[in-house]
């Protein structure tokens, strides 16, 4: 339970750099979805750039 409570936790604290998602703005739940989906993308992209340098 808890090597999966920290993964869970650093996602969240990783989600929460993003500004946007930290406070929901959107009154639609479509475009809040939309945003996660942006960060996660982006997470993914920045750390597969750093483990290959």
């Amino acid at each position: 339970m808890g090597k999966l409570h920290y993964v869970v936790e650093q996602t969240y604290a990783l989600l929460h750099h993003f500004k946007r998602l930290d406070v929901r703005w959107e009154r639609r739940p479509e475009l809040h979805d939309a945003f996660v989906s942006v960060a996660c993308g982006l997470i993914c992209r920045r750390r597969l750039k750093k483990h290959r340098s």
